[in-house]
């Protein structure tokens, strides 16, 4: 990677990571919240709906929040049938009722037993392999472990082992792992460190790295999110997923990528 693409990345990077940066995407949905399960819960559901306008995604998932009473994990815990009746109609893209029931389901098994959603990420006390691929391998069995689960939803939850960029829990990760001083990220999770994570990688971000010659394609699949991943680690070892501010910061507001 030459210098100057190494500082343009660096110089968006710091552009983009910013608290403006927070209300017109889908992470204003958990920043809402200060409870560490209900941001848990509230960035799981903007992250899975984030395909689509950014404007739709926000406001589906505060639709979810606001029928949660604006407390998701005491409603996951204590919602009774009836309390679903008025979600029976929701629908944001091909998510529908369907998949967000078991979603709820799945919350309401999983915290019934752990303080947090990073258990189904990483059950051990601390997580040793060189990127999250195992960690969203292991969620994915893990979320679809329940008796009589939908087949429809297992595309709304991927995973490497489909070959998936995984983008959205890349992008879930992103939120709850990295840590610094800009207010963006939430950094409630210890067991992964941000070295670990792995860019999430979409249509915009693929193109940009594409154009920079980062990717020798613009597919978003699980092999190139690893390859791009590589290819920031040579900015920052220990941060290479601060470069997703960069990448779909050029991509998806300045339209560097050509679309």
């Amino acid at each position: 990677m030459d210098t100057a693409l190494k500082n343009l990345l660096k110089q968006k990077a710091v552009q983009y990571n910013q608290v403006a940066f927070i209300a017109k995407d889908p992470i204003v949905v958990p920043h809402r919240f200060a409870k560490r399960q209900d941001i848990e819960i509230a960035g799981f559901f903007a992250a899975i709906l984030a395909w689509g306008n950014r404007t739709s995604i926000i406001n589906s998932a505060n639709k979810l929040m606001a029928w949660m009473d604006e407390a998701p994990h005491e409603f996951m815990l204590r919602h009774e049938e009836s309390d679903l009746k008025k979600m029976l109609s929701f629908a944001h893209r091909t998510f529908n009722a369907t998949d967000l029931f078991y979603c709820m389901a799945f919350f309401k098994f999983h915290y019934s037993q752990y303080h947090s959603l990073e258990d189904a990420f990483v059950p051990q006390q601390k997580y040793t392999e060189l990127n999250t691929e195992q960690a969203l391998v292991h969620f994915h069995n893990y979320f679809f472990s329940l008796d009589d689960f939908p087949e429809r939803t297992k595309k709304h939850i991927a995973t490497p082992a489909r070959k998936s960029a995984c983008k959205r829990l890349n992008m879930y990760l992103r939120w709850m792992v990295r840590k610094d001083k800009m207010g963006v990220d939430f950094g409630l999770w210890q067991k992964i460190s941000p070295a670990q994570l792995i860019c999430p990688l979409d249509v915009h971000v693929a193109n940009v790295a594409h154009r920079f010659g980062l990717l020798p394609n613009t597919n978003s699949n699980w092999q190139n999110a690893l390859a791009l991943t590589e290819q920031l680690k040579t900015l920052n070892e220990k941060d290479p997923a601060v470069y997703d501010y960069a990448l779909f910061g050029l991509g998806a507001e300045e339209r560097f990528g050509g679309l």
